[in-house]
């Protein structure tokens, strides 16, 4: 992890403890006004909120500086594109074949999985999406953020300093599928029926004593 990386989960935690802070105490209120303050309810939002200010975070931060070299390449549409770059670093760096999970491309496209697994998790357990539902989700989650990209942020920041690529919005858009899965089993394992004490209780055999039949 860079840097630049470990900045931007650092402004994602304090923007996710001001966030928090923020909502808490309107939906406290909610809750006691409901008859009951559950803490399942606090948790979920605020896993939602740590997410959200963590992706955004990772995704746009840090900002470039004033001494912040520009992209030779701003777009990228070549599908596994990934792929022959670890290929490219391998070669740059005089590694073995078999090393190819530690180059820094596998590890990116990697993040790139894993940062929308979470989004696809929480589509299927709180938002009640189907797959089709959070590939779409998620797709439309990834392309937001490679527009937001394209632009420089809509023209807020000086110019482009992150690439557009499309090999993101499919790694984007797996780890959302791959997420909606690891819910749909969770949920399958919490709603599994626990077979009662009578059916787990072997029938048992009477015996009955001729001798003491009238």
């Amino acid at each position: 992890m860079t840097n630049a990386q470990v900045t931007a989960l650092q402004y994602g935690l304090i923007g996710f403890f001001a966030l928090w802070a923020t909502v808490l105490i309107p939906q406290l209120i909610v809750l006691h006004s409901r008859g009951r303050v559950r803490l399942r309810p606090v948790l979920t939002m605020a896993a939602v909120l740590l997410y959200a200010t963590m992706t955004l975070a990772v995704t746009f931060l840090p900002l470039p500086g004033p001494g912040t070299k520009r992209l030779s390449q701003t777009v990228q549409l070549h599908p596994f594109q990934w792929i022959t770059d670890i290929h490219t670093e391998l070669l740059k760096h005089g590694l073995p074949v078999s090393d190819w999970f530690t180059t820094q491309t596998f590890q990116q496209a990697t993040m790139n999985v894993l940062l929308f697994v979470p989004l696809g998790f929480f589509a299927r357990t709180l938002w009640k999406r189907g797959l089709i539902g959070t590939t779409l989700i998620g797709l439309a989650a990834s392309l937001l953020i490679e527009i937001t990209q394209l632009t420089a942020n809509f023209g807020t920041a000086p110019y482009v300093y992150r690439i557009f690529d499309v090999d993101d919005l499919l790694n984007n858009t797996g780890g959302a599928m791959l997420g909606w899965i690891a819910g749909a089993l969770l949920l399958s394992l919490v709603r599994k029926p626990v077979p009662s004490m009578v059916e787990m209780q072997p029938l048992r055999r009477e015996r009955i004593d001729l001798a003491q039949v009238r």
